[in-house]
């Protein structure tokens, strides 16, 4: 996991741990540093499973490149536009290819979905095939799962083959 998942994943445990911590009187006669301890455990677990998906999403993008024999970089090919949050809670995100080359070409494109702090909170592929030469086409990348707050959609590599 890169270094900004984890700082995700311990901001989330943090911000659980507090929230759980404001709630620790409680009238069940349970100790306040029972109920500390427990809200630790679960906001770990929560962590856990969050950086896990992150984990998961980010290896099946990466096998999905890694599957495009002899691709070109052509990061300059492709922009990620302006991230929208559906109904459903997934985010989504047009991605623009334009073929700048003398032929049809295909593309692959890693997008990342980040918060403003450039924590990594999903990723996926998205394939744009057939772009004739000179000619742009558009794609939707959508998140594998549901993303709260903030969010932005990077290119993190597109590949021309």
């Amino acid at each position: 996991m890169t270094r900004r998942g984890v700082r995700g994943a311990s901001a989330l445990l943090v911000a659980a741990t507090v929230a759980f911590t404001a709630s620790a009187c409680s009238d069940d006669g349970g100790s306040a540093s029972g109920t500390v301890s427990k809200a630790a455990s679960a906001a770990s677990s929560v962590a856990s499973e969050g950086a896990d998906a992150v984990a998961s999403a980010t290896a099946a993008a990466g096998d999905k490149l890694n599957g495009f024999k002899d691709g070109v970089n052509a990061g300059g090919d492709v922009k990620a536009g302006a991230p929208a949050t559906g109904d459903d809670g997934h985010v989504t995100s047009k991605i623009t290819v334009k073929n700048g080359t003398g032929s049809t070409q295909s593309y692959a494109v890693l997008v990342n979905f980040e918060d403003p702090s450039g924590n990594l909170l999903d990723a996926v592929v998205v394939t744009v095939d057939d772009v004739a030469s000179g000619k742009s086409e558009d794609a939707t990348a959508r998140s594998n799962r549901k993303l709260d707050g903030e969010v932005r959609a990077e290119v993190g590599k597109a590949l021309r083959h």
